[in-house]
Order: structure tokens, then sequence, then C-alpha cells
């Protein structure tokens, strides 16, 4: 049995894990989602990690997910403690040192964003309805408090790690993730932990609109 520790991006509310929480439930495994202070502007990085590491408590039988900007939370958690495994989704993978606000630049992701979306045919601007919620049922949405807003502290914050832990890690992509579209993802996790990526249905909220395909693979790990 694993517990499965849930960490989700900008926001930091712990809703957008509730598809994907029964099923890791009901397959004999525990689940914490967990609840980042994402609009309170006196909360950085170091503070996501301690909330992380407090969850995790005591238990050795980890596995961290990290969706989108919790990514950026992930490797100062996975300095505290022991992890079986590490999963990153849609993730905005850092390097050493990084900060979110500088991640965007380093990587090129909002020039991929913008050349995908010219080739698709989309709105190039960033609108939620188009880069968020274009793939997510309404009636799971209604279910939903809205977006929350994430301070700009976080984006300042540094990612003070030196490595990754040596554990197995797997980075999954949706195949219709237009916030970092595929080929994007697929440079970032080679560039940055020479890793393949699984490339599952979905938009950059994969686990409100296919959380039974991202379950899975979560459980096979």
């Amino acid at each position: 049995m694993s517990t499965f520790v849930l960490i989700p991006g900008a926001g930091g509310d712990p809703w957008y894990w509730h598809r994907i929480v029964p099923l890791l439930r009901t397959a004999g495994h525990s689940a914490i989602a967990v609840e980042l202070p994402g609009p309170d502007g006196s909360a950085g990085l170091d503070e996501y990690a301690r909330l992380v590491v407090e969850a995790i408590g005591r238990r050795d039988d980890v596995v961290l997910v990290a969706q989108s900007l919790g990514a950026f939370t992930a490797p100062l958690a996975a300095n505290e403690v022991h992890l079986d495994g590490l999963v990153f989704v849609n993730a905005m993978i850092p390097s050493p040192g990084e900060t979110p606000g500088a991640w965007w630049g380093n990587t090129g992701s909002t020039e991929a964003r913008v050349a995908a979306a010219e080739q698709a045919g989309y709105a190039t601007e960033l609108d939620p309805a188009v880069y968020f919620l274009h793939d997510v049922p309404a009636d799971v949405l209604s279910t939903g408090g809205g977006a929350r807003p994430e301070a700009d502290v976080v984006f300042e914050s540094v990612c003070s790690f030196d490595f990754w832990p040596t554990v197995p890690m797997r980075v999954v992509a949706g195949a219709d993730d237009r916030l970092f579209p595929v080929a994007f993802q697929r440079k970032l996790a080679r560039d940055r932990l020479d890793l393949a990526v699984d490339v599952l249905p979905g938009g950059h909220l994969m686990a409100l609109a296919h959380p039974a395909e991202l379950a899975s693979v979560l459980l096979d790990m």
C-alpha cells in the first residue's frame, strides 16, 4: 500500500484532486490532497514545502504527486522526507535555484504556448476558458469554488535544492494541454530530468477531466 500525497498547482486548492482521491482509496491506498495557501501574500515556497512535509508526517510509503506549479514545492519537500516515488503532472519542472517567475522565460513556455495556439487555431490570449477549462465537464466545475488566485510572492521564491531524490519518477502530460503543449513538456522532461513523458488524454486540469486515466498511471508507480 502507498500513500499518495497530492500537491495542487496555482491557487493551492486541494479540490483539484477530488476525483482522484477516491479512486486511489478504492484501490486500497491512502491519499492526501494538500491545501496550500496560494492567495496568502506572506507564504512562499518554503511554507508550501513545510505544509507538504507536515502532511506526510512519519509515513515512509509516500508517492508525491505534483501538478503544474506544485512541481516547485516537490523538490523542497523531497529533501525532508523519504519518498517511494515522484510524479509530475503537466508540471513546471524546476531547475535548482530557479524561481517560478523566471521559469517561463528560462524554458520558453510562453513561446511554445503561442505557437501551438496559432497552429491549432485557438486564441493566443491566456483565457482560462480556453487554456484550463476547455475539456472539464460542466457538472464537475459546478462542484468547485472557482479559481483561487496565486500571490506574487511565490513567483519570486527561490526553489533551493541541489539535486532530485534517487527515486522512481514519472512525467505525465495531457495530450490536449494548451498551457504547456506536449512537445514543450517532452523537451522540458528530457532536458531537466532525462525522462520520457507519459501522454494521457486531457488538458491542463487532467485530474478533473480524465481522473481514471491519471489514477491508472499513479497506481502503476
